[in-house]
């Protein structure tokens, strides 16, 4: 019995070493001014006119540069195409500037294609943390916290997801856990906001398999 569990905690190690060791950061420095980073698509669930590009910023926190969305649509997305995780994580620092409709930053996983995603956001307007998934471009929410997110302040959202669990850490307080079984797949991860949000991003990370 003790040669098991002992042998069971080693195999439970390893996979979290694999996991910690496919994990990546992305922050922006290496793409030139007014582009998309190499692999990363944008576009918008919706209608309207995204605009998405890599910007110096004073403020980064992986100086010098960051990836800013200052157009308009109905939910603007970018993501890295050339990713497909099914369990893992994604995390993602943010600044919301401005909107006078929303003032949203957000994380993308198990992205298929612009209607169908998962995405949990943080909007400053409305002092929430939410939760939803986007089938056939409508989007349902399935879990939500009330919460500060004050604009012009950096702040870091993560979610971490196994099957149809997933659990929503905000500034390194985990907030809550969901479940949904909407998409069961492997799919691209990224980052989202809503209406006419300006936004910057920095330091995205993902892992997992």
């Amino acid at each position: 019995m003790k040669t098991f569990l002992i042998t069971t905690s080693i195999l439970a190690a390893l996979f979290l070493t694999q996991d910690a060791m496919a994990a990546t950061t992305i922050n922006f420095d290496d793409t030139a001014g007014g582009q998309l980073p190499t692999g990363w698509i944008a576009g918008v669930t919706g209608k309207g006119t995204p605009k998405w590009s890599v910007e110096k910023h004073d403020s980064a926190p992986s100086k010098p540069s960051v990836l800013k969305q200052s157009g308009e649509a109905a939910y603007p997305w970018c993501v890295k195409k050339d990713v497909a995780l099914k369990n893992g994580f994604v995390e993602v620092k943010f600044k919301p500037l401005s909107g006078e409709a929303d003032q949203a930053g957000g994380v993308v996983w198990r992205w298929k294609d612009a209607d169908n995603y998962y995405i949990a956001r943080a909007n400053a307007l409305e002092d929430n943390v939410r939760i939803y998934h986007f089938k056939n471009g409508k989007r349902t929410q399935f879990k939500t916290a009330d919460l500060k997110v004050p604009a012009n302040q950096w702040h870091t959202l993560r979610v971490e997801f196994e099957g149809s669990r997933f659990k929503v850490v905000f500034n390194g307080k985990q907030l809550y856990e969901a479940e949904d079984a909407t998409f069961a797949e492997a799919g691209a991860v990224g980052v989202w906001t809503k209406a006419d949000s300006v936004t910057l991003f920095d330091d995205f990370s993902f892992g997992g398999k």
